[in-house]
């Protein structure tokens, strides 16, 4: 474990002008409506005090400030963002303030931005001492001081609005989110404007991430070196809890001593037990488990959506002609270029059971040299049927289209199926799918983003689990399971995405879709039915 020694220790920590003392006396006075302690003070635990007395009581012989930049990386629940509006508020407002100080708190999307923003004006909306002499303005995500002429403000993934901008403090929320290029563009302007002044101060604040080629990991990775004494660099200050691979993370002593605020009632132990329990039958469950509550940072491994054992004790036979007849529900994923495209049938199997079958669609005219980009048997599986080439380099929407008509087809009594509704994600379906609806076929839109998938993997995956998913061994649709890299947000909500850009995920995407529409039945509600447009992009790339 990486733990940092000072925090709990009692050393002295060095305090020439009293800078650390006045931060906590201060801070200690302010006011937090959801704070349990006499007269609603803020909650400033041993341990948070020790944090802002080695960040703000040691000084250089003229005065100057010794920490210049602070890496705080510890699990979820430990109140990171209430001591990070803290903080925020002493430059603004406390003994650290000075006339003309901006202070910027980024993050990568402006909901996380809003989030230390908000605790910020709640303090401040709710103590009456610093409503009189701050003026909070939403509309522009910032809170002024008008009299000294400083401002705190809140901003998302736009380097654009920040460069020219010349901040004296810069919290850097959830750095490990940070992606692409908008979050380089946002670090290299925020951390190049601090250079421009004197007595700047950047704190990093952030739960851990996963790989290593990011910017995340390049900041905490120099911040672990400090840490663990093999870089000497007083100018910077590691505060990382972090779990490091060969951890117990089963034992509840590894929890206390990652999550420093647990002994005082945060994160809360008993939903940690729940989550250990659950992390203990789901890889996916326990990747998270690991990332988020006890912050260990992720290798370039993918983090699998169910152990493949359990996915396994699904390979009992599929018998097609046993199910004429029975209601049944098709999910349709059309492909890009490079994609498999899919038609799962899934039936009801009991309460909570699923009996699923695909066909999967590759282009005949490239097929080997696909085999040879992916690594897998394209050829030998088109030979025993358990891929159906189409004409042409790309896949022949017409002759989906066609298959879904025979699958649904009364007069064939080789594939009669009580087809009850056909799903397609509309992004590449439009056309296939207003072909049907004027043939009056049931088909319907199933738009693949947070809002419908992630309810439809949480009903997948409790099958799985649970031993109530047959599939019947189907290699490809096996394939394309084992590739899933699953994303978990903050609230527990799914992603399915490619583990590497030559990994096929299509079978388990339609999967998911066609047992979400086969456990809403035929009530006609459904994910895709939802209030508003589904805007977020479910990114398979």
């Amino acid at each position: 474990m990486l733990i940092p020694s000072w925090i709990s220790d009692g050393s002295a920590i060095p305090d020439p002008l009293g800078k650390g003392d006045a931060a906590v006396k201060w801070l200690r006075r302010l006011r937090h409506p959801k704070s349990k302690a006499k007269g609603k003070a803020l909650a400033l635990d041993p341990w948070q005090e020790r944090i802002i007395r080695r960040t703000y009581g040691p000084r250089h012989e003229d005065g100057t400030r010794v920490v210049r930049r602070v890496v705080f990386v510890i699990p979820r629940g430990n109140r990171k963002t209430s001591l990070g509006s803290a903080m925020t508020l002493l430059h603004l407002a406390g003994p650290e303030k000075a006339p003309g100080t901006l202070i910027v708190s980024a993050a990568s999307a402006r909901e996380q931005a809003l989030e230390l923003y908000g605790e910020a004006s709640l303090i401040v909306k709710h103590d009456a001492r610093l409503a009189k002499h701050l003026e909070i303005l939403d509309y522009k995500s910032t809170i002024a001081f008008p009299d000294l002429g400083s401002r705190y403000v809140a901003v998302s993934s736009d380097a654009k609005v920040q460069h020219g901008k010349t901040p004296n403090v810069v919290i850097a929320d959830e750095l490990h989110a940070w992606h692409g290029m908008a979050g380089q563009r946002q670090w290299e302007a925020l951390d190049s404007a601090l250079v421009k002044v004197p007595e700047t101060l950047l704190i990093v604040a952030t739960t851990a991430g996963r790989g290593q080629e990011n910017l995340a990991w390049k900041t905490v990775e120099y911040a672990i070196r400090v840490q663990k004494g093999e870089i000497d660099d007083p100018a910077t200050l590691p505060v990382i809890f972090m779990a490091e691979e060969g951890d117990d993370w089963q034992d509840e002593d590894v929890w206390h001593a990652l999550n420093p605020g647990m002994k005082h009632g945060y994160p809360d132990l008993p939903s940690y037990r729940d989550k250990a329990k659950k992390a203990a039958a789901s890889p996916s469950d326990r990747d998270s488990f690991l990332q988020f509550n006890l912050n260990r940072w992720l290798d370039h491994s993918a983090s699998p959506f169910v152990d493949m054992g359990l996915y396994d004790a699904g390979n009992l036979p599929v018998d097609l002609a046993a199910l004429e007849g029975e209601p049944c529900w098709l999910a349709v994923d059309l492909s890009s270029n490079n994609d498999l495209t899919v038609i799962v049938a899934c039936w009801r199997d009991g309460e909570d059971g699923y009996i699923v079958h695909p066909w999967f669609f590759c282009p005949a005219e490239n097929i080997d040299r696909r085999a040879d980009h992916d690594g897998v048997p394209y050829r030998q599986w088109a030979d025993a049927g358990l891929i159906i080439p189409t004409p042409g380099s790309v896949v022949d929407f017409r002759t989906v289209e066609d298959y879904i008509r025979s699958l649904y087809d009364k007069a064939d009594l080789t594939q009669r199926f009580d087809v009850r509704e056909i799903a397609f994600d509309p992004h590449l379906a439009r056309n296939t799918l207003n072909n049907l609806l004027d043939d009056g076929f049931p088909a319907v839109e199933f738009r693949q983003g947070w809002i419908s998938m992630a309810p439809a993997i949480k009903t997948l995956e409790h099958a799985i689990l649970g031993g109530k998913f047959r599939h019947g061994g189907h290699p490809v649709l096996r394939w394309c399971f084992d590739n899933i890299a699953v994303e978990t947000d903050k609230a527990g909500n799914k992603a399915f995405h490619k583990g590497r850009s030559k990994d096929r995920i299509d079978g388990a995407v339609a999967a998911a879709m066609a047992v979400a529409r086969a456990a809403a039945g035929d009530s006609n509600k459904s994910s895709y039915d939802q209030a508003g447009d589904d805007l977020e992009a479910w990114a398979y790339a």
